[in-house]
């Protein structure tokens, strides 16, 4: 078993106590310098390390390994499924091995099943001593508050990604204004309609997850405020699963043969599709939904969707590391982070 580095007494004039009482510091802190672990401001790494070669403490080789922090041990935890939006958000943490050790950061993917707070939160908890930060996709449930906040308690932050949860102690949230969201798509459907009455559907994830809940109270209070002449005739819940979404539609064209808009909130953007072409109504019913995939994009081209509200997904991934790196420079979470932009694609606009 390897020696801890703040064992080592190399001239035997020099002990750690001495080297914390020239830095200014404590011995705690001293280990946890020369030891590489995280929670200790750049500046009293500086102040420790020069302490210790003044001090002549370990050899030169030492010093410099202690200089080099160890790599930062990042976990995404994202939701199983055909969500075709978060699949490959997982698979860009999955090969951006290079990119990431830049940073001297190695990150890992692991997804549970969906919309399952308990396994969620086991999965959360599972991380106390593998991980030196987790980002995961929310559920609104006390079970996942309390894994948060235990993980919080045992050092390890955690940032939300996509969704959010409420009065938890997770670090920062990484995602868009869901409410703004929602209101977006509202607003794009009654704009596409245009001013006669017509009929609109909601179809959710899960309404488990507060960013698919602000989504849908966003879109329903536009209308109310805006175009009281759209009636909202209803949410659904699909789970992100194609095949699920698929019934729901050709339910909702069934009972509503006048139908004129449809907001997809979450995944499973195919499924609604399909139905809408074998009903005949994909050029008249207006489609928006979310997440640029390759389902999606397929849509916009056939004329199946109208509009696609979405974010970058490596400026996601990018900002949870940024977010990590300042909690252990000691900085605040969100330093020199910008907030997510949504994007608003449509056929004539879709990125190359």
């Amino acid at each position: 078993m390897a020696r801890q580095i703040a064992d080592v007494k190399v001239s035997g004039l020099s002990r750690i106590a001495d080297v914390a009482r020239l830095a200014g510091v404590s011995t705690a802190t001293v280990d946890r310098v020369l030891n590489r672990r995280p929670g200790v401001r750049a500046i009293t790494v500086q102040r420790v390390l020069k302490a210790a070669t003044e001090l002549d403490y370990m050899p030169a080789e030492q010093i410099l390994a202690a200089m080099t922090p160890k790599p930062m041990r990042l976990v995404f935890l994202l939701p199983a499924g055909t969500n075709r939006f978060l699949a490959m958000l997982g698979q860009l943490v999955a090969h951006s091995g290079d990119r990431l050790a830049a940073f001297n950061v190695r990150a890992t993917v692991e997804t549970i099943r969906s919309f399952n707070p308990e396994l969620l939160a086991r999965a959360l908890w599972d991380q106390r001593d593998r991980a030196d930060g987790v980002a995961f996709m929310a559920l609104e449930h006390p079970a996942v508050r309390e894994a948060v906040n235990n993980l919080n308690a045992r050092g390890v932050p955690s940032v939300t990604l996509i969704s959010d949860i409420l009065n938890a102690r997770r670090a920062a949230y990484v995602g868009l204004d869901n409410r703004s969201a929602g209101r977006t798509a509202g607003y794009l459907i009654a704009r596409f309609i245009g001013q006669r009455p017509a009929k609109v559907a909601v179809i959710a994830g899960s309404l488990s997850y507060r960013a698919h809940e602000e989504r849908e109270m966003g879109f329903l209070h536009l209308f109310e405020e805006l175009f009281p002449a759209i009636k909202v005739v209803g949410l659904r819940e699909g789970q992100d699963d194609a095949d699920k979404n698929y019934r729901q539609t050709r339910m909702l064209l069934a009972q509503h043969p006048d139908l004129g808009g449809i907001y997809n909130i979450g995944g499973g953007a195919d499924g609604v599709g399909r139905a809408l072409r074998e009903a005949r109504r994909a050029h008249d019913v207006v489609f928006v939904g979310h997440g640029l995939s390759a389902d999606t994009r397929a849509l916009l081209i056939d004329g199946t969707m109208d509009a696609v509200i979405t974010q970058n997904p490596l400026n996601a991934m990018m900002s949870c590391v940024a977010i990590f790196d300042n909690l252990r420079a000691g900085r605040p979470a969100e330093f020199g982070v910008e907030p997510p932009r949504s994007e608003i694609i449509f056929r004539e606009n879709i990125p190359a």
